[in-house]
């Protein structure tokens, strides 16, 4: 029994000392909505020949097996007769994306090599003819990874180049093969490229930072009939960043307005373009890098999945979340389910949408302007002029209490529109009002707000919106009568302050307060 068991072990010290030293290279996967660095080890071990990936690798990882194998053989690189071993490092960590393979096969490739010790992140997808690949998953991956400063080198698809290279701050090696990515690290001394690709629109620059924008109307607002009123809640909206509530008859111009608001919005930082961009990428769009503000319109018949995201194994993203920094348009408002609606105080009162599933939880940003749009009954003639209306008052009243006061207390404005005449016109056009929400967005600002003024809290609230005396009175008789809520009052003043910043007030005027009160729900 000693003779077998000193056999082994001589067997075992032999193995040991013949196995290669393990090389690593970086990459990286999601977890949560944050980018985390992975280790790619990889180890040649004497043994029969296979092949093993361990480390919570996903079935997309494993799959990377096959195509590395193939990778390597058409680019005439011999594989080792051993046993392979790819470890992804931390091993409690769940990985998944095609973005491995180009890590795996070089360290394959150069398993003889030891590779240069510096911080370089290797991303791509293989062909099995040895050519690299862009992923979807590579941008949201090295923009999350630059906005922790973790990243400052990256060995990249070249193909995924002219996205990437609107990230500053990191260097890119482009290649287009797995022939051309070995020579890149066998020479530590090559350079590669920074972001030279800049935001091709028109900019304001305030302190240092530009905001971009788009002076391009498609939808103007002059091609709405009359309904005055509305239209300047829709400024009013735009440059406060502020919930909004249209209530009216079919066909009075609801959805026109909501449509036309979308391209009056405030401009944008090249940090929330991007934002923006690694959204769409998540869901496997391909994004322009524009100025123009996302605008999400679901139907009402849309699961609660589609609309916030989620799914029955992994939480993925939805509308609420593509909607950031944009946009979330809801049409026929009472139709949607009781579930839906209520689900959407969370991202209106937060600006974050959270998805939990068994095997993931996941929070997205949710920073948008919501839109509502709304008939005053279930025929919709109830405020007609013209037309009779059919319904009883309980079926008023049902229809009209399907959307509950926590969810209408997160809305700041709520606007009435009545039939307008086709002889009515209106002078207001896109561009004039789109100078006006600038106007108002370099007020607020200079004032050093980093947010708008509908997402103030509030200690921000107390700071930037100062009263004078006739409006301090007048808000506070209307809090008596009306039996305003704080929450109301809060809306209320934010309200005030857009109105008083589109005017050119430092403070809020009772002429201000006057109108934020017309605005309010009643």
């Amino acid at each position: 029994m000693k003779y077998f068991y000193d056999i082994f072990s001589s067997y075992f010290i032999i193995l040991l000392m013949e196995t290669k030293k393990t090389n690593k290279l970086l990459s990286a996967t999601f977890d949560n909505t944050l980018a985390k660095v992975i280790e790619v080890e990889g180890s040649i071990l004497n043994g029969l020949p296979s092949f093993s990936i361990v480390g919570l690798a996903s079935s997309d990882i494993q799959e990377a097996k096959e195509r590395a194998k193939s990778a390597l053989i058409n680019s005439n690189i011999q594989l080792p007769p051993k046993k392979i071993v790819i470890n992804l490092s931390p091993s409690d960590i769940k990985k998944s994306g095609t973005h491995f393979d180009l890590a795996i096969a070089l360290l394959i490739a150069l398993n003889e090599t030891i590779l240069p010790q510096e911080d370089i992140f290797i991303f791509g997808e293989l062909g099995l003819d040895g050519k690299v690949k862009s992923s979807s998953m590579i941008f949201p991956i090295i923009l999350s990874l630059k906005e922790q400063n973790l990243i400052s080198k990256a060995l990249v698809p070249k193909e995924a180049l002219t996205s990437l290279q609107y990230i500053k701050g990191v260097e890119f090696f482009g290649v287009e093969s797995l022939n051309e990515a070995i020579t890149i690290l066998q020479n530590p001394n090559k350079k590669g490229v920074y972001a030279k690709n800049e935001i091709n629109e028109a900019f304001l620059e305030i302190e240092g930072t530009k905001y971009f924008y788009k002076k391009e109307y498609p939808l103007d607002f002059k091609e709405v009939k009359g309904q005055a009123h509305a239209i300047k809640a829709a400024l009013i909206a735009a440059a406060g960043w502020h919930n909004l509530l249209l209530n009216g008859s079919p066909g009075s111009g609801k959805s026109m307005i909501a449509k036309r608001l979308r391209y009056i919005l405030p401009p944008l930082s090249q940090k929330e373009i991007l934002t923006i961009a690694k959204y769409q990428y998540l869901n496997n769009q391909t994004p322009n890098f524009s100025a123009l503000r996302p605008f999400r319109s679901p139907h009402h018949s849309a699961t609660n999945a589609a609309i916030f995201g989620g799914g029955s194994h992994s939480a993925k993203i939805g509308e609420v979340a593509l909607a950031n920094k944009g946009i979330l348009f809801f049409d026929e408002l009472p139709h949607f389910t009781s579930k839906t609606l209520e689900a959407l105080r969370e991202p209106l009162q937060d600006k974050i949408i959270n998805i939990a599933r068994v095997n993931a939880k996941i929070s997205y940003e949710a920073d948008f302007i919501f839109v509502g749009a709304m008939n005053p009954c279930p025929c919709g003639n109830l405020l007609s002029q013209s037309k009779e209306c059919r319904c009883t008052e309980l079926e008023i009243k049902r229809y009209q209490n399907r959307l509950s006061d926590p969810l209408l207390d997160r809305i700041d404005l709520f606007v009435t529109m009545n039939e307008a005449s086709l002889e009515e016109k209106n002078v207001t056009t896109s561009q004039k009002m789109h100078e006006m929400v600038l106007k108002a967005f370099i007020a607020q600002k200079k004032r050093g707000q980093n947010k708008l003024n509908g997402t103030l809290n509030e200690v921000e609230i107390e700071k930037y919106c100062l009263l004078n005396e006739e409006a301090k009175a007048i808000l506070s008789k209307a809090q008596q009568n009306f039996a305003l809520s704080f929450r109301k009052v809060a809306n209320i003043k934010k309200v005030a302050r857009t109105i008083a910043d589109l005017n050119g007030n430092t403070k809020i005027t009772k002429e201000d307060i006057l109108e934020a009160l017309s605005f309010r729900k009643r």
